[in-house]
């Protein structure tokens, strides 16, 4: 900024004294241009006396020089920023490389912004790939291990390391990429596990198809979810607790169990059963641990001889596996998914 301000001093006060001589506005600045940037025309009107030669070697000393160290200056700034981010990529892509039973999140949206805080607070180890160069920048910022490049690309995934990840969570908002995503990194890695983030239903079965372990349906969850609060909020506020709810979820999902709400549709096989019934049902796998009367009724712990009615909520906690078989008797309902899979 300081030689810009200089050559433009240099110049006005030029063309002012050019003028000052005589020569039109227009001469004047086309000579003072031709002058500093050096290119050589020939002078628009003779340059023939002591003034107008002294006028002319100061502008060719003082212009010229300006212009030169404008030029520099440019150059090594490009040059710097480029060595940088050179130097930059080196560093993190040497970083990637020695990590190994890591994580990669492609997509670095709400979703994935959310999902890299909890990794964190988990002590675990991930690489961000993500196409904008301003989340990246921005990811970095938070201290993220983060690369810039197009998820769906094979030698993106691996330059993520996906070779030795041991998990692959692909958060975008489009489902076809995150299908073409699950089998690029299907066929990279067989072991590690692949979560799929899906916006469509009938995306799911194409994610598995594709090689995802489990796909998360957002939008559907947050739906559920509210539907739980509503209905059963008893049961919710005895089992989450008021402010603790992060807190339940996070240790289930360490002991890696489901938290379940799930109402019992009239005519479903889930109505009329008891609770004893129904655990045995899981294999010994599930626990209920507790039912909201559709009158209001909340029971914590509710003994195994209890009768569920029809539009009752039974909170169960198990294994992924098993509690979905459970969630099947409950014809015409969907289970909230409050603790796993969300």
């Amino acid at each position: 900024m300081a030689g810009l301000a200089f050559l433009l001093g240099v110049s006005v006060c030029a063309v002012g004294a050019y003028v000052a001589y005589g020569w039109p506005l227009g001469d004047a600045i086309y000579m003072v241009i031709t002058t500093v940037y050096t290119v050589g025309y020939e002078e628009v009107r003779p340059i023939d006396t002591p003034g107008l030669r002294a006028i002319t070697i100061t502008l060719i000393i003082t212009g010229c020089t300006s212009v030169i160290f404008l030029t520099g200056t440019f150059v090594q700034l490009i040059t710097l920023s480029q060595l940088q981010q050179f130097f930059g990529y080196r560093r993190m892509q040497k970083d990637i490389d020695r990590l190994s039973g890591h994580v990669v999140i492609c997509g670095y949206g709400r979703i994935g912004q959310t999902l890299a805080r909890d990794l964190r607070a988990g002590r675990s180890d991930f690489v961000v790939l993500e196409r904008s160069e301003a989340k990246v920048e921005m990811a970095r910022t938070q201290g993220f291990l983060a690369l810039q490049g197009d998820a769906t690309s094979e030698d993106v995934l691996e330059s993520a390391g996906v070779r030795r990840a041991r998990a692959l969570a692909t958060v975008l908002p489009d489902d076809a990429a995150n299908v073409f995503i699950t089998l690029s990194a299907r066929s990279l890695n067989k072991e590690m596990s692949i979560i799929a983030r899906g916006e469509a239903p009938s995306t799911e079965s194409k994610l598995l198809q594709a090689g995802a372990t489990r796909v998360v349906l957002p939008t559907y969850i947050c739906a559920e979810r509210m539907a739980e609060l509503i209905l059963f909020q008893d049961v919710a506020v005895m089992i989450e607790g008021a402010d603790d709810s992060h807190d339940v979820a996070r240790d289930l999902r360490r002991l890696g169990l489901d938290l379940e709400v799930l109402a019992a549709a009239p005519g479903s096989r889930a109505a009329g059963t008891t609770i004893g019934a129904l655990e045995a049902e899981g294999g010994g796998a599930l626990l209920l641990v507790a039912l909201n009367r559709c009158g209001g009724e909340s029971i914590l712990q509710p003994p195994p001889s209890t009768v569920i009615q029809a539009g009752d909520g039974v909170a169960v906690v198990g294994r992924p596996g098993r509690a979905a078989q459970v969630a099947k008797l409950f014809t015409g309902a969907k289970s909230v998914r409050v603790s796993a899979r969300g």
